[in-house]
């Protein structure tokens, strides 16, 4: 099941993501626009964009959401991977997405330090 599903996801999330997906959704937005004199612009009308792009907002966030996820553990497996062979990393900060935020924020400072020393002697 898990399998299907982040193939699923993967596909959704490249679909909804296309140039042609846009164009389509935009159309049946230009579409839904021309018939509302039709309709008398009524409740009716107005209720049907509103229900079909929350039905598809709520699935589309999930699946998208997962590959997202699967995408970030990826990267972080990737980054591990380069601390753990390079002997001059600080191999603590494999962790970093576990840290506090005070900790997250000390290595922003170091960081921010090191950049500005390395902006000073270039």
């Amino acid at each position: 099941m898990n399998d299907f599903f982040h193939k699923f996801a993967r596909w959704t999330a490249n679909l909804v993501g296309s140039p042609w997906t846009f164009v389509a959704a935009l159309s049946m937005l230009v579409l839904w626009a021309v018939t509302g004199p039709a309709f008398g612009f009524s409740d009716t009308w107005q209720l049907v964009i509103n229900t079909s792009t929350s039905v598809v907002t709520f699935l589309v966030v999930f699946l998208i959401q997962n590959t997202q996820n699967r995408d970030s553990r990826a990267m972080h497996l990737k980054l591990d991977e380069l601390l753990a062979v390079i002997k001059e990393a600080r191999t603590g900060l494999v962790n970093l997405e576990n840290m506090s935020d005070g900790e997250v924020e000390a290595l922003q400072k170091q960081f921010d330090r090191l950049a500005k020393q390395e902006e000073a002697s270039s």
